[in-house]
């Protein structure tokens, strides 16, 4: 999909079609030409609701307001509208809050490729996204003078994101036997090579002499060998140094802590943290952020078989700890106590965040759309809710308190992998996480929690069925503030 910014009006740009926002049900704008029209066909004009006149080659589509959030949905749901008709180009004027704020361009190119995303690699008949160029005019309904400069600005910013977003969904799309964990590790030396980061990838004779044994354990009944990954983005002068540790259990069967066969049905997508921390490498890449990036991914595949790990077993985490195995489908936080131990070896980073589809109990306590926040310092923690909220994803807080702590305690090892008690699991499993953080890092450190939004199952918002890009926009965001500071 092609953009161009031009400074001419949108009644002499050239295009298939034009593309209308309507804001507060106010079909009275006199930049409405449809008003008859509409009315008849019924259009109410209200959030994400569209209206296609062919007859006149014009889509309307409606928000409540215009703000970052209203205007990607509605380009989204626009874009979706559009994906079965022939149209090949389409026009858009600028719809901006105040004359110094390019965060509505930039949301609005977000919502047209997020909504132009689909996957159909695995389908004979492959779906065509019709538009092909996206002529934006700086002619603005309420006048303002746009600066050519900062609005072409906005507009890279919000491809790379985008496009960051759409490259994370597609991993995390593919199937189990498609992308295992020696294919993160290609995926990762591709981009290493492709936006000149550095790559580093242990295997398993590596990762036994880093002493990473929970992660090993974790792999032995798979027949695809365990990888860790470490890419680098190292600009001359950062601005700050950040380490983003990602889950990437290629496929979870549960181990011999079986899940059952519908809890099975789309596993792959806990691979997600991994994806989203590689769809936010190369977006820090392309970008040039003036910040330091660290990316650490944990790629396994959990499955039985003979050399299974099992409960009752006691694992020696890459820190020195013992783990009791209660549940082997709790396999996910023994991985990243070992990536999370091999990072904080690795750099002395401002800040670390890890990312994981890591706890059904996080879907229960904040339902499907929102991550759930964990961690011992406020200040990382509101970084990350203020970044979410920048960014249109949803995150919300769930606080560490001692008494659930106590439900981790082992008769016969330091920690068990699972509380003993069936509440407040998201709360546990981060706490658990929090065991294998430095004394020094405990208030750098964020825990992630992505179950609930990394998939879609029924589309919401800017997001088709499949997976979202959980976490990637809501980081880019984060990063890019520290780079401007």
């Amino acid at each position: 999909m092609n953009f161009e910014l031009t400074i001419s009006p949108i009644n002499e740009i050239d295009a298939a079609l034009e593309l209308i926002v309507v804001v507060n049900k106010n079909l009275k704008h006199d930049f409405i030409q449809d008003k008859k029209l509409l009315k008849k066909s019924g259009f109410k004009a209200g959030q994400d609701e569209t209206c296609l006149l062919i007859e006149k080659n014009r889509l309307y589509v409606g928000v409540e307001s215009i703000n970052d959030d209203n205007l990607r949905i509605a380009m989204a749901k626009a874009l979706q509208t559009l994906s079965s008709t022939k149209y090949k180009s389409l026009k858009i004027a600028n719809y901006m809050e105040n004359k110094t704020s390019y965060s509505n361009l930039r949301a609005i190119v977000e919502g047209l490729l997020l909504g132009a995303y689909s996957f159909d690699t695995y389908k004979t008949t492959k779906a065509k996204q019709p538009i092909k160029d996206i002529i934006i005019s700086l002619e603005e309904y309420n006048a303002f003078d746009l600066d050519m400069e900062d609005a072409a600005s906005a507009i890279e910013l919000g491809q790379i994101t985008a496009d960051a977003t759409n490259f994370t969904r597609d991993i995390v799309n593919t199937t189990p036997e498609d992308c295992f964990p020696e294919t993160l590790a290609n995926i990762a030396e591709g981009l290493a090579e492709d936006f000149e980061l550095e790559c580093k990838v242990l295997k398993p004779k590596q990762l036994r002499k880093e002493k990473m044994e929970t992660l090993l354990a974790v792999a032995r009944a798979s027949r695809h060998k365990p990888r860790v990954i470490h890419l680098t983005h190292k600009p001359k002068n950062p601005k700050a140094v950040i380490s983003l540790i990602g889950k990437g259990l290629t496929y979870d069967s549960g181990g011999l802590s079986l899940k059952p066969g519908a809890s099975m049905v789309n596993m792959k997508l806990d691979k997600s943290g991994a994806c989203a921390v590689l769809g936010i490498m190369k977006a820090v890449a392309e970008m040039n952020l003036e910040v330091e990036v660290h990316g650490f991914i944990g790629a396994v595949e959990n499955m039985i078989g003979g050399d299974a790990y099992k409960p009752d077993d006691v694992l020696v985490a890459k820190n020195g700890k013992t783990i009791e195995v209660r549940n082997t489908d709790a396999e996910g936080r023994l991985v990243l106590a070992d990536v999370l131990g091999y990072a904080q070896q690795e750099v002395e980073a401002d800040y670390m965040f890890d990312f994981a589809t890591l706890t059904g109990a996080s879907v229960v306590a904040v339902g499907h759309y929102t991550s759930s926040i964990m961690g011992n310092c406020d200040v990382p923690k509101d970084m990350i809710i203020d970044a979410a909220k920048a960014s249109g994803e949803l995150a919300t807080k769930l606080d560490f308190n001692r008494h659930l702590g106590k439900c981790l305690k082992s008769n016969v090892a330091d920690i068990s992998n699972i509380s003993n008690t069936p509440y407040g699991g998201a709360i546990t499993a981060g706490m658990f996480l929090s065991e294998f953080i430095n004394k020094e890092n405990k208030d750098k450190w964020v825990h992630i929690d992505i179950a609930g939004p990394a998939y879609v199952e029924h589309a919401w918002g800017e997001n088709p069925i499949g997976g979202s890009g959980a976490g990637v926009r809501m980081m880019i965001k984060l990063l890019e503030k520290l780079a401007n500071k």
